[in-house]
This record gives structure tokens, C-alpha cells and sequence, in this order.
């Protein structure tokens, strides 16, 4: 067994430079037994040396203007440049798919450098027939590198509350619902749109994915419904503003402007409960190992992924609770939607009592928003959503909306500003409209009775 990291390789080394850069809990882990002069090059020993000795200081991580400050403490132009260097390789590397790996591999060749180091000490040891002193050796050992985290201590991780990555949120195209979730959706966190059969949740959906997209974000798009072009079709309307039905006459300028986006997106189709959340995951870890880690994973609509249980409510709380667990687990904000009960149909305001078949959907997910949009909201282009359920702000709160059903295009405002005024004045002469369609259609009865 080699005691260097060298046959690791040179950019395994400076991946574990990163991780114990960025992840203050790897760094407390592996502190106690991580030895400088495991790696190969003096930069790496320098740069190594003086994060230990910085979290044995300040219990963190250095940031890179530390690394700044401390390196006017070198002397040796050559070593100096090094430094900067593999630093700058060091950050290149932050958002690496890879350095979970990296982490428990250094764990593991640290821990058995230790037991290297214990079974070494006790030869003398055992020739003279201190046993219990072999014993607790060779115990130390077996727990070096354990996970010494024991939880947020809320009296000393005062700092840690109020940095960025307490919530490194994901934000959705409308700035109402990014000031009232403070950001939008963050890492491991659930959303879901309800609304009735043919309303326009799987428009909200899309609209948050195209959004994504557009700011550079890679999306993974699971449709259950609709198959994966119709959804492109989707997808290409909300983000050009050409009309569905005339896509086909403007392909190349569709093709024009989806050339300037700038992230990924991947819509994958299954036959409705054919696959489970388990399958979801299986279809992650193929796309990660292709480069593709999504930022925002889309599903339309959980309802209809295959669950475990013997009765209905039973079957779709448990598919809620491992989609916020895939969320954890990959560390991504996941969107979702679910039905509306028939009656919803008739509602100004859709309420979490207007949930089909489970109350436990709400229980688990962290934004829960609705969507009611009766006749004269279809004739007048808007659309009324509620805000039901909010961990991060305010819910019970009502928002007037446009929405474009031949572009898929939506657009959200609060009820008091000059936007959302003119929506709300939509709504009323959406009801003007419905009324002249409904004495219209009665004249035309009455005139083909006389006849």
C-alpha cells in the first residue's frame, strides 16, 4: 500500500483540495487524520497545510481571499506561482459530479494509512504483552475519519445561518413567487400546481422549465401524459411565442432562437403508472453519468407515477414522500402537479380541500400553489391562483394572472399592481363576454323555436 495519494493522480489531488474547500463537514471529518505530506507536490502540501491549520483556527473552511492573504506568507516565487495555480484548478472543479466520490475515497485511504500506522506500532507492543494498549490502538484507528458531525449546533454555527447555501434556491419565471418563496425552490424542496383535468397545470410546468432552461440551468422534464415531442412542441411555444398550432410554418425560426439558449433541457416520456419514483432515479443516474445533472427536475404529474400501498390515499402520499426524497437525495428542487376534484371546476379560489384523493400531498410538499380558471377566464385569457400552502412566506394570498393558452406563456403579479389590475379588469370582461355568448346563444334558440 502506497502512504501518497500519488497513484491516485494529479487531479484526484486537487478534487480534494476543492472538497476541502467547499465542504466545511468533509474537512472536520478528515481533519485529524489527513497528513500534508500525502500529497505529491509542495504547492498541494502548502495549500493542504494551510487549510488544516486555518479549521483547527476558525472551524471553516478558507475561502479563496484567505488563500490570498496567507500566501504573501511565501517567499518562494516558484512555490508561489504553483500555489495559484492549482488553486485556480481547484475552483474549476466546485460544481465536479465526481467529488462525493473523491471525498470517500480520501476517507477510505486515510483510515487505512491510520490502521497501517497502529498495526506498525504495536509489534513492540505485542512482544511485550500489552494487549489493551494494542487494542486501543488499533480501535483509534478503526475510527479515524468517523462523521463527526453530530447536527447543526445552534450556538456555534451562528455564521453558518446566514450564509448563501442555506437555501441555494432555483428561482421560477415570476417574480411574485420568487419574492414570496425568497428565491423560489431550493435544494431537496417540493412544489406542486393543482388545478382541474384541462386547466393548465402542465403549462405552469413548462413554463418553470423553459424558464430554467433560458438561465443557463439543465432540466429533466418526465411527462406521464403526453408524449416527449408533443411536450417538445410545448416547450418550443412557451419559448419562442409562436403559437402551437403554427409551429410547423416557423421551424427555422424556432430553431433560431432555441440556438441561443443556454442550458439543457431532457424530456423523458412514460406510459402512465408504468414507472415509480425508483425509476425516476434510475433515469438520473443514467443522465449524470452522461454529464447531464439536472438542476430542477419536472414531473407532470406525480399522480400518475406507479406508488406501493393497498389504498389510493395510502399509494399517493407514499409517491410524495420519495419525491421530496429524490429531491434530498440529489440535492434539486423537484415541481410537480396534481388534479383538483371535479368541483373545483366551479371555484374562484381552489383550496387544499379541493385536492383529489389525498390531504397528505400538501403535508409533504414545501409550495403548494392553485390554479382556477372557470369559462370567462378561458375567454379572457387569465386565471386566478392561490397560494395554499408556503414554508418559506405568506400563503393564503390570491394572484391575478394572463395566460396565453396558444403560446403557453403565463405571467403572475400581485393583485395591486398596475399588471395585476389590468388582469382583474380581464377577468371582469371575461364575465361581460360569457354573459353576451349566453344571451347570444339564447336569441338563437328562441329564433329556431319560432321557425
Amino acid at each position: 500500500m502506497t502512504d501518497r495519494l500519488s497513484s491516485y493522480g494529479y487531479a484526484f489531488q486537487i478534487k480534494i483540495i476543492t472538497a476541502l474547500m467547499t465542504d466545511r463537514i468533509f474537512l472536520q471529518q478528515i481533519s485529524d487524520i489527513l497528513v500534508p505530506s500525502y500529497f505529491e507536490s509542495d504547492a498541494n502540501n502548502w495549500i493542504v497545510t494551510t487549510i488544516l491549520e486555518y479549521q483547527k483556527d476558525y472551524n471553516a473552511s478558507p475561502t479563496l481571499e484567505v488563500m490570498k492573504v496567507k500566501l504573501h506568507e511565501v517567499d518562494q516565487d516558484v512555490l508561489k506561482t504553483q500555489v495559484v495555480q492549482h488553486l485556480k484548478e481547484a475552483w474549476k472543479f466546485a460544481d465536479s459530479d465526481d467529488l462525493q466520490f473523491i471525498k470517500q475515497q480520501t476517507i477510505d485511504f486515510c483510515k487505512n494509512q491510520e490502521i497501517k500506522k497502529a498495526i506498525l506500532s504495536s509489534v513492540d507492543l505485542l512482544n511485550t504483552g500489552r494487549y489493551d494498549e494494542i487494542k486501543s490502538k488499533i480501535d483509534n484507528a478503526l475510527k479515524a475519519g468517523a462523521d463527526k458531525h453530530i447536527g447543526h449546533d445552534y450556538l456555534v454555527d451562528i455564521d453558518a445561518r446566514y450564509t448563501d447555501t442555506i437555501r441555494d434556491t432555483k428561482e421560477t419565471p415570476w417574480e411574485v413567487i420568487n419574492d414570496m418563496t425568497s428565491g423560489g425552490l431550493g435544494k431537496g424542496e417540493l412544489g406542486v400546481f393543482v388545478a382541474a383535468a384541462g386547466i393548465g397545470k402542465s403549462w405552469g410546468l413548462i413554463n418553470i422549465g423553459a424558464h430554467a432552461v433560458k438561465k443557463g440551468m439543465t432540466v429533466i422534464h418526465y411527462t406521464l401524459e403526453l408524449n416527449s415531442e408533443y411536450v417538445g412542441l410545448r416547450y418550443d411555444s412557451v419559448m419562442t411565442g409562436i403559437p402551437n398550432q403554427n409551429l410547423r410554418h416557423y421551424q427555422d425560426q424556432v430553431k433560431e432562437e432555441l440556438a441561443k439558449l443556454k442550458g439543457e433541457l431532457i424530456i423523458k416520456y412514460y406510459p402512465t403508472k408504468s414507472t415509480s419514483v425508483i425509476g425516476l432515479r434510475g433515469h438520473i443516474e443514467k443522465c449524470i453519468m452522461q454529464g447531464k445533472k439536472p438542476d430542477i427536475v419536472i414531473v407532470d404529474y406525480a399522480d400518475l407515477l406507479r406508488g406501493h400501498g393497498t389504498e389510493k390515499r395510502h399509494e399517493l402520499e407514499g409517491i410524495y414522500e420519495d419525491l421530496r426524497g429524490l429531491a434530498g437525495e440529489y440535492e434539486i428542487p423537484v415541481w410537480t402537479a396534481s388534479q383538483a376534484n371535479r368541483s373545483a371546476l366551479e371555484e374562484d379560489v381552489i383550496g387544499a380541500e379541493k385536492i383529489a384523493e389525498s390531504y397528505g400531498k400538501v403535508m409533504v410538499a414545501d409550495f403548494v400553489i392553485s390554479l382556477s380558471r372557470k369559462v370567462q377566464d378561458k375567454l379572457a385569457g387569465t386565471g386566478r391562483w392561490h397560494v395554499i400552502k408556503n414554508r418559506f412566506g405568506p400563503d393564503g394570498i390570491t394572484l391575478p394572472s394572463n395566460m396565453n393558452t396558444s403560446t403557453g406563456q403565463i405571467n403572475i403579479y400581485t393583485d395591486t399592481s398596475i399588471l395585476g389590475k389590468d388582469a382583474k379588469k380581464q377577468m371582469e370582461n371575461g364575465n361581460e363576454l360569457a354573459r353576451r355568448m349566453l344571451t347570444q346563444k339564447y336569441k338563437e334558440i328562441n329564433n329556431n323555436d319560432f321557425e
